[in-house]
């Protein structure tokens, strides 16, 4: 008999997976079978509201991290994947920093402020509704990356904040065999405040290996009045140099908009949040203290990832305009996110800036 496989986007869920499904959370830390809302009530962060229910009710459903301290969300053994996370937590969101460990890597392949890895850099809600990331209200963070594992996966937070914070969380894994050709999911969080001038920004580099970009989520601040986005996006590809293998026409025509992001009958900025690009967030003037304009932007390479079989670098420019037709040099608060995979289970990270150097001001 011939097998007909299920058409349509949503047809994989008619077929059996060869898996099984946890979760770790602050109801169940080790995401061990069966070991669920076990918490006691003298120690539960809600003991007291469950105290007339008892246990097995919703005793311990969140964690409080003290200031300066790390706490780990999860570390299991195995083959599998991480297949969905959701958090909410303290602000402000530069100072938590999410970092994740494959297999028995001693450096994290994703190292990142947890409002940035969410598409919230601004440290302010915004809703995002693209296929990896969603923001929902009122601060829910979502992410459907597919995280593979060979052996281990260990997620930790840091609370890098003079005070304790409050943080709810659930990751969502299966333990299965990979196929071989699975790569190792990687984030890495840059931030230059100001750019020097005539510099491009470097969203990513030193990738060494076989894999494919897979993103970007930028939080743009401009430091200049007029049109900010002219700047091409350029991948440097496999040993290319001077130049690269491509290279985009414009900053917001990498993110799928055109002419300025701009709405022709209201003369300004208009926000969009889709699938796979977005300029999901626009931080207006107010006139005293919030003197700057910022902007959450978004491009994720799903149906288009950009390959590499040996090593990997990506700049933007930042450009606006200048008198007599001339492009302008600008020297803006630029910080991004780059999504990849790789190979190899721990790539080679730059340090991530001081709490200071990230900070929003």
């Amino acid at each position: 008999m011939n097998h007909i496989l299920f058409s349509g986007p949503l047809g994989g869920l008619a077929v059996r997976r060869e898996a099984q499904s946890f979760s770790v959370c602050a109801e169940n830390p080790t995401g061990e079978k069966g070991k669920g809302g076990r918490a006691e009530l003298q120690g539960g962060v809600s003991g007291n509201a469950a105290r007339d229910l008892g246990r097995g009710w919703k005793v311990n459903p969140y964690v409080r991290i003290p200031a300066k301290e790390t706490v780990t969300l999860m570390d299991v053994t195995g083959e599998g994947s991480i297949d969905q996370i959701w958090l909410t937590v303290s602000r402000p969101w530069r100072n938590g920093i999410l970092r994740f460990y494959w297999d028995d890597a001693d450096t994290p392949a994703v190292e990142c402020p947890v409002g940035d890895f969410f598409c919230s850099g601004w440290n302010e809600y915004t809703p995002v509704r693209s296929l990896p990331v969603c923001v929902n209200p009122h601060n829910g963070f979502n992410c459907y990356w597919t995280m593979p594992f060979h052996k281990r996966a260990r997620v930790t937070f840091e609370n890098c904040s003079e005070e304790r914070c409050i943080l709810y969380y659930q990751i969502n894994y299966s333990l299965y065999a990979l196929p071989p050709e699975a790569l190792y999911f990687c984030a890495q969080f840059r931030r230059t405040n100001p750019l020097p001038y005539k510099e491009v920004y470097t969203i990513l580099d030193h990738v060494e290996g076989k894999g494919h970009f897979a993103g970007t989520y930028m939080a743009w601040g401009v430091n200049n009045c007029g049109w900010w986005g002219e700047g091409e996006i350029k991948f440097f590809i496999d040993g290319d140099a001077e130049y690269p293998t491509i290279c985009g026409t414009g900053t917001e025509d990498y993110f799928g908009g055109a002419y300025n992001f701009e709405n022709t009958k209201t003369h300004e900025y208009e926000e969009y949040s889709t699938p796979y690009s977005g300029l999901c967030q626009v931080v207006r003037p107010d006139g005293l203290y919030q003197s700057q304009t910022r902007f959450g932007l978004y491009r994720f390479h799903l149906t288009d990832p950009v390959c590499f079989a040996r090593d990997l670098r990506v700049t933007i420019q930042a450009l606006g305009w200048r008198s007599g037709g001339r492009y302008l040099p600008l020297q803006d608060d630029i910080a991004s996110v780059a999504f990849w995979y790789q190979d190899t289970p721990a790539p080679k990270l730059p340090p991530l800036p001081s709490i200071d150097a990230m900070e929003i001001v």
